[in-house]
């Protein structure tokens, strides 16, 4: 029954909502035959009472109406038995669709007020000071070997030994490729039979102790046959001045004594020549004994194999490229300065490296040569750096980045490095202030180990958020600590 006093046969339908949906009439704004339903005759004469279900007839109207209650608001549906059960689906389609979105607003309104009620985020702070700072220059270099050679073989042959490979360290003077030697060993042997044959002919020990030619066996004997012929004919010239002798006999005197005396120069020429050629012969066996020691490829210097050249009994000849090897204690770092740079860099300054192979390690070095020109297509000026590397660590041909600390002293501002915020290419901080954070674009310049330089965006003294910069906003409510 209504309150007309009617008999009524229906069906009901009811959609409980949260009590949020009498404060958003306009969500079902557009059902103004809903709303009008509220001055109904059938209401009329008496008050809404909360929680009270209200009945509608009419001719044509079915949209639901909604009254406000102390916890809830029901919607009421009221269907005429004449409608069909689709009918009654499509009705109760619109109410939901009509719903829906009011309890949405109702859950983002709900976050919202639970979010304004979150506490404070913890932040500790930092102060933007100004500092005193040596400049330094941070670079890509490129790590070179002092000393790097090709080495090629001094003898014709085919290789018979190979003493060194890839990666082995090797010492200066040790062999690495051994090249058959048989002729070069008969070659050796020939000459140095030659040159004992010469030194026995001067009646010398070893060609380091050659007697005087005047001293030699020859030349001596030569010299005692013309010093007895001298005598002869000077006693047959004074014999012949006393008449004693004839012509003839002062005229053979003479003969023997040139005769003696041509013996004599021909012996010391014999003897002096003797002597060049066991002087010649000594070299040609040095020179054999140095060919047949180029049957062994010696390494230069102490260093690495960096590649092998030649295979096993491959015939080689001379200047035959065989075998590379690198000196990489001290390496030689070298970077490209710019040019700015040029009055604050000098030699020996020291530099500090680090390579992605030991990301955690600094190589430290010395400036030990600066180019004295500026290359014209990058505006700097090539620079080259010593670095020990004793437990060969570092590698030639590896990319370094090289810090090399200057003669320049500047006052700057500085904030630690932890604090920047870096998005979308903008630097940015979180400076606080009360109790909220306010978000300055900085414009940053070099980077001071921990600390990095400020040109522009803040001051000195400014205090900002140093820890979790990346989950922190601009406005976000916050209380600070003081970092260590």
């Amino acid at each position: 029954m209504d309150r007309s006093g009617g008999s009524w046969s229906m069906e009901s339908f009811i959609y409980h909502l949260p009590s949020a949906i009498s404060h958003q009439p306009s969500a079902i704004s557009h059902q103004p035959s809903a709303i009008s339903q509220f001055s109904h005759p059938a209401t009329t004469g008496g008050s809404l009472s909360p929680g009270e279900t209200i009945l509608y007839k009419g001719e044509r109207s079915r949209w639901p109406a909604y009254t406000h209650s102390a916890s809830t608001t029901r919607v009421c549906l009221l269907l005429m038995p004449s409608y069909s059960s689709r009918s009654r689906c499509r009705i109760c389609a619109v109410v939901a669709l009509v719903t829906l979105p009011v309890a949405a607003c109702t859950k983002t309104e709900s976050a919202q007020a639970h979010g304004r009620e979150a506490a404070a985020k913890t932040v500790k702070v930092e102060v933007v000071r100004e500092e005193t700072v040596r400049r330094a220059v941070e670079v890509v270099g490129t790590l070179a070997a002092v000393d790097q050679v090709t080495i090629s073989s001094e003898a014709d042959g085919k290789v018979s030994r190979i003493l060194a490979d890839l990666g082995d360290r090797v010492t200066a003077g040790q062999a690495l490729i051994q090249v058959d030697r048989e002729k070069q060993q008969y070659n050796f042997d020939q000459q140095k039979a030659t040159l004992e044959r010469a030194l026995a002919q001067l009646g010398a020990a070893d060609p380091q102790h050659l007697p005087d030619a005047e001293k030699t066996p020859d030349v001596q004997k030569a010299n005692a046959d013309l010093a007895q012929a001298r005598q002869a004919y000077d006693r047959a010239n004074e014999l012949f001045k006393r008449t004693l002798v004839p012509q003839q006999t002062l005229d053979d005197a003479a003969t023997t004594l040139q005769s003696k005396q041509a013996s004599y120069d021909l012996s010391l020429q014999n003897a002096k020549n003797l002597r060049a050629s066991i002087q010649a012969s000594e070299a040609s066996m040095k020179l054999a004994d140095r060919q047949l020691r180029d049957t062994e490829i010696r390494a230069p210097f102490d260093g690495y194999v960096e590649k092998r050249l030649v295979n096993l009994g491959e015939l080689v000849k001379n200047q035959m490229p065989v075998m590379s090897v690198v000196r990489v204690d001290p390496l030689k770092v070298i970077a490209e300065i710019p040019e700015k740079m040029a009055p604050w860099i000098k030699d020996g300054q020291g530099v500090q490296l680090h390579v992605d192979a030991y990301p955690d390690q600094t190589f430290i070095g010395k400036v030990s040569r600066i180019s004295p020109a500026v290359n014209t297509a990058t505006r700097a000026f090539p620079v080259e750096a010593l670095v020990p590397n004793k437990d060969a660590l570092l590698k030639p041909g590896t990319f370094a980045r090289v810090l090399i600390e200057s003669g320049k002293v500047d006052n700057v501002l500085t904030l630690p490095f932890a604090a920047l915020q870096y998005r979308y290419g903008v630097n940015r901080v979180f400076v606080v202030a009360g109790d909220k954070l306010a978000a300055r674009e900085l414009k940053v310049g070099d980077r001071l180990g921990d600390r990095i330089e400020i040109l522009d965006g803040i001051r000195a003294g400014d205090q900002v958020a140093a820890t979790d910069v990346d989950k922190l906003a601009d406005g976000m409510k916050v209380t600070t600590g003081r970092t260590e």
